[in-house]
């Protein structure tokens, strides 16, 4: 897929966003200073460019029983795209996953797990990861604590003016 070329409103858009995906498309196009129908064609096109890929609601993981996250550090048998792939797809797939990162290091593979207790990550690690014939070693870290946050950097050096966004410079939004 070509990489979509994005001007300061689309980089507006998206910073929006991702403070608050539950903004009404009225209110996008009043804050960038867009007719609300031009706001909804430039959130659509995002969207089907790919750089817009979901909108998700933040969940207290305490709230629904999930009281302990953990890291799985794993060591695969062998280093081949193939059986990484493999692994990996068989790992997303568990719904105590939330995601899984390929690292370069000691470990390959990194699994940031939730579980409701310490028996269920056990069982998780015996029933999802030490049986799987492509693990050598896991390693387990519990997180007692986290802090994240999901607005990405927007980077200005990025932002590639197109002829639209400077013809609008010229002329005054309405």
């Amino acid at each position: 897929m070509a990489k979509p070329t994005l001007d300061r409103t689309d980089f507006e858009i998206v910073g929006l966003l991702q403070k608050n995906a539950r903004l009404s498309n009225k209110q996008i196009a009043a804050a960038v200073r867009l007719a609300p129908s031009t706001g909804h064609e430039r959130i659509k096109n995002l969207q089907m460019s790919g750089v817009i890929r979901g909108a998700h609601a933040d969940i207290a993981l305490r709230a629904i029983g999930l009281n302990l996250e953990a890291l799985a550090f794993i060591k695969p048998a062998k280093y081949e795209r193939a059986v990484i792939d493999r692994f990996r797809s068989r790992v997303e797939a568990i719904p105590e996953v939330r995601r899984v990162f390929l690292v370069s290091g000691r470990h390959d593979v990194i699994a940031h797990v939730v579980v409701k207790d310490i028996d269920h990550l056990r069982n998780l690690g015996f029933d999802h990861f030490i049986n799987q014939p492509e693990v050598v070693n896991i390693e387990t870290s519990i997180v007692f604590d986290r802090r994240s946050r999901n607005e990405l950097p927007i980077l200005k050096e990025v932002v590639e003016p197109t002829k639209a966004s400077a013809r609008l410079k010229k002329t005054p939004r309405r």
